[in-house]
Formats: C-alpha cells, sequence, structure tokens
C-alpha cells in the first residue's frame, strides 16, 4: 500500500514537472515571438514614411498574409542594403501592384 501511494506521488509529481516545463516552454515561445514582432516594428518605423505605415495598417487588417509578406519583404531589403531611402506610399503602392495581381474583369453575357 505505501509502494503503491508512492508510485502514485511520482507519477503525480513527473506530471506536474512535465506541465511546468511546457509552460515555461510556451512562455518562452511567447517571450521571442514579442521580442521578433519588436524588432520588426523598429526596422519598418525606420524604413516606412508615415503615410506608407498607415497603408500598411490598413492593408494589415483587410489582408494580414499580405501585409505579412510585404513586411517580410521590405525588412529583407532594408537588411540586404538595397533601400537607401524611406519608401514613400507611391514606392509602396507600386510594391503593391507587383505583388498583387490583377483582377481579371469577369462580364457574365445573357442569351
Amino acid at each position: 500500500m505505501d509502494e503503491e501511494l508512492e508510485n502514485l506521488r511520482k507519477k503525480k509529481l513527473e506530471e506536474l514537472q512535465r506541465q511546468r516545463q511546457f509552460r515555461e516552454s510556451l512562455e518562452e515561445q511567447d517571450e521571442q515571438r514579442k521580442e521578433f514582432q519588436d524588432k520588426k516594428r523598429m526596422i519598418l518605423r525606420t524604413i516606412l514614411t508615415t503615410d506608407a505605415k498607415e497603408r500598411l495598417g490598413r492593408i494589415k487588417v483587410a489582408r494580414p498574409e499580405l501585409a505579412e509578406a510585404i513586411e517580410n519583404q521590405l525588412i529583407i531589403l532594408a537588411q540586404s542594403g538595397q533601400l537607401k531611402t524611406k519608401i514613400n506610399d507611391e514606392q509602396l503602392q507600386m510594391l503593391l501592384a507587383r505583388l498583387i495581381p490583377k483582377k481579371r474583369d469577369i462580364s457574365i453575357k445573357r442569351r
């Protein structure tokens, strides 16, 4: 009986330790994600004008996956040294025009 109780205690303790490690791992991942987002925001703040940041913010609301792709591309350009000046709204619009495929004109004909 004492041995069985001791085994149950050990199993419970191991389970609690695994849960704690899992929580700590999640907290660490969350912290890393926050740091990454902060760095990303800082880089974007330095390479975009106010108008371009506003446009990118509106895009993020409407199409988050597109905004993420644009942000990543801009950061890569900045880190590789290909950006010499801040990206303004017009330049961002040109980039968007290249990234977003043209919509086809669809016409429905009635017989």
